[in-house]
C-alpha cells in the first residue's frame, strides 16, 4: 500500500505535536517535512527525528513527494498557507478555526475546489466514545423528537498568540464554539437558521473575550445554546469539558465527553487530576 507523505506546515498550535506523534504510528503514513519560521519550536523534533526542516512553507510546498499538508499555524495564518497549498496541489488538513472570518473561508473553499484538492478541519470530539454512543442513542429515537439542546465547551484560558486578537482573530467564541457547533450538525443532519452570540469579559484580564453564549436556531426548530468560555481556572483537574444536553419530547440525554475519567490526588502537583480510561 501507498504511503500517505505529510507535510507539517507551522507548530505555533500544540495539537501539531498530537498529529505528529499519531502519524508516526500510522503504518501507511509518513511525515516527510515540517516547516516553522520559528525553529526553536520544533527543535526537539529536529534534534531526535530524522526529518527535513523549512523555514519557509512555500519552500516545503514545493516538494513533489509531498501529497496532503497539516497546516497548526495562527488563526489568522490559515487562509494563507491553506490557499498556497491548494496551488500547489496538496491536500489540506487545518487546525480549526478554518478561518476568522466567513469572506475568507469561502475563498479558502473555493480555491481548493478550484486546485481540485481535499480541504478539511479537525473535529476530532465526532470520534469520542460518549458522543457516539449519543448519535446511536438519538438513531434509535430514545429521546422522541428533540426540542432543545444546551453545550457546553469551557476550558482553560491559552496563553500567547490566543490571546492576542492580531494573530488568534477573537478570543472564547472563535476559539471554543466550533467542536459543539459541529456536533449539533453532525448528530441532528441540520443547518443553522440563524445564529445570535453574545460575548464578554469575565474572567480574565485579557484583549480577546473570555467568555460567550451562542444562541442556534435549526430548521424543524430544534433551539441550541452554547456556552463556549475559558471560565475554567488552573486549579481545574483538566482543561475543559464537551458536554451536552439533549431535550427530546421523550426524555433527556446528558452526554459528557470526558466523563470516564480516574480521580488523582497528587502532592506534587498540589492539585486534583483526572486520568482518562477509554471504552473500545
Amino acid at each position: 500500500m501507498k504511503k500517505l507523505r505529510i507535510g507539517m506546515i507551522s507548530f505555533a498550535h500544540s495539537h501539531a505535536f498530537s498529529y505528529y506523534r499519531e502519524l508516526i504510528a500510522i503504518e501507511n503514513a509518513e511525515v516527510v517535512a515540517i516547516a516553522d519560521e520559528n525553529r526553536e519550536r520544533v527543535q526537539n523534533l529536529l534534534e531526535h527525528e530524522h526529518i527535513s526542516y523549512y523555514e519557509d512553507y512555500r519552500s516545503m510546498l514545493q516538494l513533489p513527494e509531498i501529497d496532503a499538508v497539516i497546516i497548526c499555524s495562527e488563526n489568522v495564518n490559515h487562509a494563507s498557507m491553506v490557499m498556497e497549498s491548494a496551488r500547489a496541489g496538496k491536500h489540506i488538513l487545518c487546525e480549526k478555526p478554518l478561518g476568522v472570518g466567513m469572506d475568507e473561508m469561502e475563498i479558502m473553499i473555493e480555491i481548493c475546489s478550484k486546485y481540485g484538492v481535499q480541504l478539511m478541519t479537525a473535529f476530532p470530539c465526532r470520534y469520542l466514545p460518549a458522543v457516539l454512543e449519543t448519535k446511536r442513542a438519538l438513531e434509535r429515537g430514545e429521546i422522541g423528537q428533540v426540542i432543545a439542546v444546551k453545550g457546553y465547551n469551557r476550558g482553560t484560558a491559552p496563553e500567547g498568540w490566543f490571546v492576542e486578537s492580531s494573530l488568534s482573530g477573537g478570543g472564547a467564541i472563535l476559539d471554543h464554539t466550533v467542536h459543539v457547533a459541529d456536533l449539533l450538525r453532525w448528530l441532528f443532519k441540520r443547518e443553522p437558521l440563524a445564529v445570535y452570540a453574545e460575548q464578554g469579559h469575565l474572567f480574565h484580564d485579557l484583549e480577546v473575550e473570555d467568555s460567550g453564549m451562542v444562541h442556534i436556531e435549526f430548521d424543524q426548530g430544534i433551539i441550541a445554546f452554547i456556552d463556549t468560555s475559558w471560565s475554567r481556572n488552573r486549579s481545574y483537574p483538566f482543561w475543559g469539558d464537551v458536554k451536552l444536553d439533549i431535550i427530546g419530547t421523550e426524555g433527556v440525554i446528558h452526554m459528557d465527553a470526558f466523563a470516564q475519567t480516574n480521580e488523582v490526588y497528587s502532592d506534587l502537583e498540589g492539585k486534583a487530576r483526572w486520568s482518562y480510561w477509554e471504552s473500545v
